[in-house]
């Protein structure tokens, strides 16, 4: 083999496995571990079929025009909540972790129930009211 295609070949399985590498240690690279529910906002209101949640319990929701996702849980007592996916810190896109959401920017961690665990935010995630009618849940936005 050739010098020069012996380099080129060597390149290219070094930037197949940082390329591989990477996607796995980030979360926005790596596949999406919860639902997501792609849907319209209309008179400021999302509808979500209640039947979503028979699969699980978390769904994100990605409303059309909005820049940032929607943490819906169905919570024990069959009650819902809905949490704006934006850390409090720097207006960050957050990720769903086991135990709540974290900011990738800053490592800013977030319960469940959208509270601070971990700074530097300090202030608690944006909560959407929710309601139930016609076995969908409704969130006001």
């Amino acid at each position: 083999m050739e010098r020069r295609n012996f380099i080129k070949s060597t390149c290219n399985i070094c930037l197949l496995g940082t390329a591989g590498f990477l996607a796995a240690q980030l979360p926005a690279c790596s596949p999406a571990s919860f639902p997501v529910f792609k849907t319209d906002v209309n008179d400021k209101k999302i509808t979500i079929p209640l039947r979503l949640f028979d699969q699980s319990p978390l769904q994100i929701v990605r409303p059309k025009n909005m820049f940032y996702d929607i943490a819906v849980r169905k919570k024990e007592d069959n009650s819902y909540s809905a949490l704006l996916l934006l850390c409090t810190h720097q207006q960050t896109q957050l990720t769903v972790t086991g135990n709540g959401y974290s900011c990738p920017l800053h490592e800013s961690n977030f319960d469940k129930n959208g509270n601070v665990i971990k700074g530097p935010a300090e202030t608690a995630l944006h909560h959407f009211i929710t309601s139930v009618s016609n076995n969908n849940l409704i969130i006001q936005i």
